[in-house]
């Protein structure tokens, strides 16, 4: 009987690390005190994107970014706040902006253009999945301004949202309806 229990408690013992070690990996519960701020400028107009002055005769201003649709954060499973902004470059491609994010930091955190509702409360925390989507990339920061290129070939038209979604735990941290502008 003595064996068994020794056995036992050394299994308990190299098993008890393994499973701690996989929990934080898994949860990463250090991300809650540890804030990413992102300050990144508003796309410009480049040169080459400007109209030029010699073929019309007139120098033609330099057009900027265009603001196509936007929407206001509203919060999920975490308290997430921000305006969320469509832009046309001069160039006719198109970026998501993020500007005064706020939300909690988090493992594996995406930031997806989607087809899907907006849904205050928990009934909306899970639906982004459900439907057409596109991930724009890892999250860059869970505090500030930052911008994500939407890839050729995707018409922006097509997705009515965007959530900062958690991939590792498919759910929404925050979303916000786009209205067109």
């Amino acid at each position: 009987m003595k064996r068994r229990r020794g056995g036992i408690v050394i299994g308990a013992a190299i098993a008890a690390p393994v499973v701690l070690g996989a929990g934080l990996y898994w949860f990463q519960p250090w991300k809650i005190w540890q804030d990413d701020t992102v300050r990144e400028a508003l796309p410009s107009a480049s040169a080459s994107a400007a109209p030029s002055a010699a073929s019309s005769g007139t120098a033609a201003p330099a057009a900027g970014p265009r603001t196509v649709a936007q929407g206001g954060l509203i919060s999920h499973e975490h308290t997430t706040t921000g305006t969320v902004k469509l832009l046309r470059l001069p160039d006719g491609s198109h970026i998501l902006r993020l500007e005064n994010l706020d939300t909690s930091n988090g493992p594996d955190l995406r930031v997806w253009l989607t087809d899907a509702p907006v849904k205050e409360g928990v009934a909306g925390w899970r639906v982004f999945d459900d439907g057409k989507y596109v991930s724009l990339g890892k999250l860059k920061g869970n505090k500030g301004d930052q911008n994500y290129e939407i890839p050729a070939g995707v018409d922006p038209a097509a997705y009515s949202s965007v959530t900062i979604w958690c991939d590792r735990f498919d759910v929404s941290f925050g979303a916000a309806g786009l209205t067109q502008v």
